[in-house]
């Protein structure tokens, strides 16, 4: 029968061990601090998206499009002013859109986002800012003042016209690439598929 004092020098040898095996035990709590996933992490902007014909179109248009709503938003008197306005929404809403995906381009944020067709979205972007930039800068350049400010604006106005229509005429070969692309892929699958399943209602007379 054990004695108190036996059963004290148990009970510590028992902890002495728990302590060591403990110490050494790979699953021992650690106080580090867990780490949250960075969301952003790993963002960088793609220099070679800068370089290409769609990033150089993009800063250009962007840049077009700043310039000619600062054109515009120095005139303080106007009348009629509807075809300011016209002009100011285009160049201000072009500039924000365009600004918005040269920088999900070049941070490659659409490539965390693969269930939006991003061809697509540049290619309406880019043909929609063409023919409002279009009909605005022709509104602006029939009813105007002729002060330096409108002329300049009518001047951006155009040369962005030019500038997003060569951006659309690359987007629609880019976006028909895609697509052929796409479908041979689809196709070539579903070919492969047929092949599989012949095989297998072969291999199924044969055994039976």
């Amino acid at each position: 029968m054990r004695t108190s004092e036996d059963t004290e020098g148990f009970d510590g040898e028992a902890s002495n061990t728990s302590m060591i095996s403990g110490a050494s035990s790979p699953y021992q709590p650690t106080t580090e601090p867990v780490l949250s996933r960075n969301v952003l992490g790993g963002l960088r902007c793609d220099v070679e998206y800068l370089k290409s014909y769609f990033g150089i179109l993009k800063v250009v248009e962007v840049a077009l499009s700043l310039l000619g709503f600062i054109c515009i938003e120095t005139i303080m008197m106007c009348s009629p002013c509807g075809g300011i306005y016209f002009f100011e929404f285009v160049s201000c809403s072009a500039f924000v859109v365009t600004g918005v995906l040269l920088i999900i381009f070049c941070l490659n944020l659409h490539t965390k986002v693969p269930h939006i067709n991003w061809s697509l979205t540049d290619l309406i972007n880019t043909a929609v800012s063409t023919l409002f930039f279009f009909l605005s800068s022709l509104v602006l350049a029939c009813i105007n003042h002729k002060s330096g400010a409108e002329i300049a604006a009518v001047i951006f106005g155009f040369l962005v016209t030019v500038v997003y229509g060569v951006n659309t005429f690359l987007a629609v070969r880019r976006f028909r690439r895609g697509s052929g692309c796409q479908g041979a892929a689809q196709t070539s699958e579903y070919i492969r598929a047929r092949t599989a399943s012949r095989g297998e209602v072969e291999a199924r007379s044969e055994l039976s």
